[in-house]
């Protein structure tokens, strides 16, 4: 389960911003949403996090995107390949200065691990690894500029591959590729961190289908989701066939063949949804089928989409971030997603949700406690700060209260990250 998150100098993040799992010792309702996991650790399954727009949330998740992405294929650069350095522009502070990136979670074991590092355009100036087992963590490497130091008792693994380690390169990557077990599992659990975007979620529906196709258990849980939902269709249902060579048709006869040749043996995958027809007396008559892709509504293909993303993070205990998980979406179906994650019964494995959002009514919705809610504000240099609502503190020195109306007070202004417009 993931625990914190920290950036800097990323994007609109000059200074380091820490993101938080992990609950407040607060009785806040509901009881169910904070999970008591090995080593005394109590971590939520859920947090949203709200902003005005271009105040960073959408820079927070690309961040947590950025850093997955760099663990996963830093075992594919070649010496030389520049980074994905995308620093804050806005202050000379910044200018040439690295980026960083941590990230501390609990294994299956309850082990916490905590694992960062620090990088320019073309170098990682800076990279390790920690192990928490108990109260006491130690380090399993460290690296700076000098060099790679390993603990030879705790991470044999590393040995003798401190200077076979490009310049651009994680040491986490080498030695996982050359069968470090400990590597292994940390880069395992980057890819069980699954990243998606609310706006642009057209890449996620293969996984749906082939979940629906093969019959899965996650299957049967999205098409009991969809029934839940009462989205119009009686039925939806998955048919595989041969691809259309047609839509070839008018490319070039060799590109037409090399395409044809790369997708041998290869099938799509069609959906259907199932609708009732009827009569002028509203007498169901018979039944139509609609293409789901072709017919069926804009926010209904999103659901299909981010099904299986979902059910399969829910099925596997995974960690899912999805950026304006409201676009496009009824308040009462992001709701509906929510309660899934925040139910012990529906997530046994205790998956976990993060999302960005400016759906208000969640606030007030007793779906969320206090320190599930995060809030991205820029300042006047057009920097983002991240912050909790039990970080926040009124000027007569109290605190956000249980029993307070959340949402009038987010819109009222009393949590800031709200916009501010101009009224000539």
């Amino acid at each position: 389960m993931l625990l914190e998150f920290t950036v800097g100098n990323y994007l609109s993040f000059k200074d380091n911003c820490t993101f938080t799992m992990e609950a407040s010792g607060i009785k806040d309702e509901p009881a169910g949403n904070v999970v008591a996991v090995e080593n005394g650790y109590k971590v939520l399954r859920t947090a949203a996090v709200y902003g005005a727009n271009s105040s960073g949330k959408s820079n927070f998740v690309s961040a947590l995107r950025t850093m997955r992405k760099m663990v996963v294929d830093s075992v594919k650069l070649n010496d030389g390949e520049e980074l994905a350095y995308d620093p804050f522009l806005l202050s000379s502070e910044t200018e040439d200065k690295p980026t960083y990136f941590e990230m501390v979670y609990l294994n299956d074991a309850g082990k916490r691990y905590r694992y960062g590092f620090e990088y320019t355009l073309k170098n990682i100036v800076g990279e390790w690894l920690f192990v928490q087992t108990g109260r006491t963590e130690k380090p399993l490497f460290i690296r700076n500029t000098e060099g790679i130091g390993v603990m030879e008792k705790d991470f044999g693994e590393g040995v003798g591959l401190e200077e076979k380690t490009n310049d651009n390169r994680l040491f986490l990557s080498l030695v996982a590729q050359l069968g470090g077990e400990i590597s292994k599992r940390v880069i395992a659990w980057f890819l069980s961190c699954n990243v998606l975007s609310g706006l642009d979620n057209t890449g996620y529906k293969s996984l749906t289908k082939k979940m629906l196709l093969m019959g899965l258990p996650h299957g049967e849980d999205a098409r009991h989701f969809f029934q839940e939902l009462q989205l119009g269709f009686q039925q939806i249902y998955v048919q595989e066939r041969d691809f259309d060579e047609s839509r070839f048709s008018e490319l070039s006869d060799t590109l037409r063949r090399s395409l044809l040749d790369a997708l041998n043996g290869r099938k799509e995958i069609d959906v259907f949804t199932v609708h009732k027809k009827y009569n002028k007396k509203g007498e169901a008559v018979g039944e139509e089928v609609f293409d789901l892709l072709e017919r069926e509504s804009s926010g209904t293909k999103k659901l299909f989409e981010l099904a299986g993303p979902v059910f399969f993070a829910l099925q596997a205990g995974l960690v899912l971030v999805i950026d304006e998980l409201d676009a496009k979406m009824h308040p009462l179906i992001s709701q509906h997603i929510i309660r899934l994650f925040n139910d012990p019964l529906r997530n046994p494995k205790n998956a976990q949700l993060i999302f960005t959002t400016h759906d208000t009514h969640l606030l007030s919705s007793n779906l969320l406690r206090r320190d599930q809610v995060w809030f991205t504000e820029k300042n006047r240099y057009e920097q983002t700060d991240l912050y909790s609502m039990m970080d926040i503190v009124f000027p007569d020195g109290s605190k956000p209260r249980n029993d307070s109306n959340y949402e009038k007070n987010y819109i009222a202004g009393r949590y800031g990250a709200i916009p501010y417009i101009l009224n000539d």
